[in-house]
């Protein structure tokens, strides 16, 4: 219907300048032909949905909205969440609806499953940047590349490998921090952090190492800065109605000849759909990469940044750290990454408790959409219809009182503490690794690199914010990614360490720099 409202409208407006004989006034205004065309139509449907069920979910606002709100609109979610639980936003041919209710979510990502994938429209704007990966598809594609992921993730060798190269990362780090420390000069943790990360991806994923931590391998670092740029670029399509025009016009003045290798074999490989097994492999690597990249070097940036809030949590976690060790202050950081092991990591469980509490009120993910198959009712009695999208949202139920109580914006990390051992919740209250068939599969990785590195940090040095009136705010992009870096001091809590050996020195001394940017790269 909206699709013949919004041609009828286009040509409506044609015929009115042809007849005038006004041939360039219609050349010229054919572009804003298009956009009162689509005007119209997102009009005519807003009222239709206005009008339809009483069952459906409330309306609250045009699509549009989004993009007044764009560089917020997480917590524009946030707002209307307190005031909807589940919700409608009206585009120009279809509904999308939100929800925060925990049943709900529960019945989309398990109980229904089959009903929401991840729908036509998520895997054409999301192609460019997941292509054929496990991220973008559904059915067959999705799970032939479950079954592979389950049964890797699940290898010990993989895991023994994987706490390997994590705690040899971290004591890199460390290193690096303690150097730049030590001449007094200013530490770029967000660049670290994120390089850490995809040293590690690169690593497991492909058995290669990135000298990104040396900042001396410009091809990588170009890697990095283009990953996140993407993610930006294909986030935005959910709210520019013209984006597929854009590309097109871009591909255009590219050109489409492609003289490299690589481009070369891709565009024949698309002659032959049946045997495109590179890129098919292609995508199903890169979706890990992003996945890994991500989650872990977010998250990190974000648990320092609450640190940093709550400078006795901080000490507390560290005090933890410690004992659970069982190491003495004199120790090289090679010496103490070694102590690191599956048991001692254990041990943390003040240190689980916040890590949680991090991913709780910043998840990775703060929107997942999928897509209606056939018409539905939901747990709360709300109707869907075939080929509404349907979002949850981890961000807004995270900062929900109706789920976690009157405190849920408090971070504290002792919610996650009974009978004096760490209680895990529901997975669709706590939703920051999806869950039903979904699941992340690489949560236990990120938990043990996001402890790993937190726990070498923290043993070594304390940290503090630059400006502590200055709230953090993100970038909007697919995962939460911290805009403009967190700009901190650190201190070494034990003193001195020698800048070749890594061995602490002296007990007496401390040294004080600017750290800046603890998240991912920008």
């Amino acid at each position: 219907m909206a699709n013949i409202v919004f041609v009828l409208a286009v040509v409506f407006l044609l015929m009115i300048s042809l007849a005038t004989r006004s041939y360039l006034l219609t050349l010229l205004g054919l572009p804003i032909y298009l956009v009162v065309g689509f005007v119209v139509s997102s009009l005519v449907n807003y009222v239709r949905e206005l009008r339809s069920d009483a069952h459906r979910p409330p309306v609250a606002g045009p699509m549009m909205n989004q993009l007044i709100h764009f560089n917020r609109i997480f917590d524009y979610h946030v707002t209307l969440a307190r005031r909807y639980h589940t919700y409608r936003l009206i585009t120009e041919s279809h509904c999308e609806v939100y929800t925060t209710d925990p049943l709900n979510v529960e019945y989309i990502l398990k109980t229904n499953f089959p009903n929401y994938g991840k729908g036509e429209k998520n895997c054409d704007l999301m192609k460019d940047l997941f292509g054929d990966g496990i991220f973008a598809v559904d059915g067959t594609k999705w799970r032939h590349q479950r079954k592979l992921a389950s049964y890797e993730f699940s290898a010990k060798v993989l895991r023994d490998f994987s706490s390997s190269v994590f705690r040899s990362n971290a004591a890199k780090l460390a290193l690096k921090v303690n150097s730049e420390a030590l001449a007094g000069r200013e530490v770029d943790l967000q660049d670290n952090a994120n390089e850490v990360s995809n040293g590690y991806n690169f690593k497991v994923g492909f058995g290669v190492d990135l000298d990104t931590l040396s900042g001396s391998d410009e091809t990588s670092n170009r890697f990095i800065k283009a990953f996140d740029d993407s993610n930006v670029i294909v986030y935005w399509r959910y709210v520019d109605v013209f984006w597929k025009v854009k590309r097109e016009r871009m591909r255009n003045e590219q050109g489409t000849t492609k003289e490299d290798i690589l481009s070369r074999f891709l565009i024949e490989s698309e002659k032959d759909k049946e045997n495109m097994t590179d890129k098919y492999l292609r995508d199903i690597i890169l979706n890990f990469l992003i996945a890994g990249k991500d989650t872990s070097a977010n998250s990190l940036a974000w648990f320092f940044y609450m640190l940093c809030k709550h400078p006795l949590i901080q000490e507390k976690v560290a005090t933890e750290v410690k004992l659970a060790t069982e190491v003495k202050d004199q120790i090289s950081v090679d010496e103490f990454v070694v102590n690191l092991t599956e048991a001692a990591l254990d041990r943390m469980q003040y240190l689980l408790q916040t890590l949680t509490e991090t991913l709780r009120l910043y998840p990775p993910v703060p929107l997942d959409g999928k897509c209606s198959n056939e018409d539905d009712i939901l747990p709360d009695g709300h109707k869907i219809k075939k080929g509404d999208g349907i979002t949850y949202m981890p961000y807004a139920m995270g900062r929900m009182a109706y789920i976690w109580g009157d405190d849920a914006e408090v971070f504290f990390p002792e919610r996650w503490l009974e009978n004096g051992a760490f209680q895990a919740e529901s997975p669709f209250k706590f939703t920051a690794f999806q869950a039903g068939p979904r699941i992340c599969l690489g949560k236990e990785f990120a938990y043990t690199q996001m402890k790993i590195m937190a726990a070498t940090l923290l043993f070594f040095f304390r940290f503090k914010l630059v400006d502590e009136a200055t709230e953090a705010t993100y970038r909007t992009m697919f995962t939460l990614h911290m805009d403009k870096g967190l700009h901190l001091f650190t201190s070494l809590s034990r003193g001195l360490m020698d800048d070749n050996s890594g061995r602490w020195t002296r007990s007496d001394v401390s040294t004080k720099t600017r750290i800046s940017d603890v998240s991912t790269k920008t």
